[in-house]
């Protein structure tokens, strides 16, 4: 098999802000693996949160054997965007050898549309409630928070987009006494969910707390092996490919969140519809999906993921799988 990396530049649609800083354009690796006869591929988004960046996750990829197949790579790589890259583009070469659909390989039932959120960036009270009113046709808005102003942003959300569903992401920004202050007031605004909203290393204090609206580890939850420590914190978890490594932890992480009482979120990084393409078979009837990354986009793949009132669909496959 041969093996290359490659590095590409999407340009956003708006600057795009969160509690951690703004970008205007999402830097991704492009993984190509080829037989000689065929060639499947993938992408990731490394994350500066996990330690990675664009050159260590090169790295990482080139530094695999020649030889490897998608048991092998789950040792060979850690958890995180490299694994996830060649994990998936192996996957599509299998399907591609194969004469059949990922989908099939896997198992699965045929995939159908879900319906995703839309992210909206962070910004002040009334521009936030501009975004809302110009997304309020969408049944399911998420919000990133994490400031000492999330009220008045969540209100202005509110007023501009009445009858959507609305999630939040506090990307860590909370502590337990902030989250235990608004918890009443994100009931009172209709909010379905809170993803992350302790840091990572210290949501110790969400054991025992009462939780009126449901909360998703995030930063927390990175493959199976994490959900042990999220028991008596989180209600969901968020499966996200870049974090699991692939599609093939990922399904494995879905079926054990699942039987360990948990809701699953299938989320993204901020990427093509290449990297959205196979966390849609992820997303299959889960509680909720947040695949909306090329909708944040000026520009995507030629052979594009659908998005419609029937949500996000599955990929053909001339994008992947």
């Amino acid at each position: 098999m041969r093996i290359s990396v490659q590095s590409d530049v999407f340009k956003l649609a708006q600057v795009f802000t969160i509690s951690r800083g703004s970008r205007t354009e999402a830097k991704v690796l492009t993984v190509r693996i080829s037989d000689g006869g065929h060639t499947g591929w993938g992408e990731c988004v490394p994350y500066a949160r996990y330690g990675e960046t664009l050159e260590s996750v090169t790295a990482q990829i080139e530094a695999l054997p020649a030889v490897f197949d998608r048991a092998s790579l789950q040792e060979l790589l850690p958890a995180g965007a490299a694994r996830n890259a060649v994990d998936c583009a192996l996957w599509d070469l299998e399907a591609k050898r194969a004469g059949k659909r990922v989908w099939q390989l896997a198992g699965l039932a045929a995939p159908k549309p879900e319906i995703t959120a839309y992210t909206l960036s962070l910004d002040n009270p009334k521009a936030m409630r501009v975004q809302a009113a110009m997304h309020a046709f969408r049944p399911l808005l998420k919000i990133k928070l994490g400031t000492p102003d999330d009220m008045v942003r969540l209100e202005a959300v509110r007023a501009g987009a009445p009858e959507s569903r609305i999630i939040v992401d506090a990307n860590e920004g909370w502590s337990a006494d902030i989250y235990a202050e608004l918890a009443p007031h994100l009931v009172r605004l209709g909010v379905t969910l809170v993803e992350q909203p302790l840091p990572a290393g210290d949501d110790s204090a969400l054991i025992g707390m009462e939780r009126p609206v449901p909360l998703c580890a995030d930063e927390s939850a990175h493959d199976r092996a994490s959900l042990a420590g999220l028991k008596g914190k989180y209600d969901v978890v968020n499966i996200k490919l870049d974090k699991t490594g692939g599609l093939t932890e990922a399904l494995l992480m879905r079926a054990a969140a699942l039987a360990a009482g948990y809701q699953v979120m299938v989320g993204c990084m901020v990427g093509s519809s290449l990297a959205m393409a196979p966390a849609t078979l992820v997303a299959q009837g889960v509680m909720i999906t947040d695949l909306d990354g090329p909708l944040l986009l000026a520009e995507d793949r030629k052979e594009a993921l659908k998005f419609d009132v029937a949500g996000v669909h599955p990929p053909e496959a001339a994008l992947w799988g």
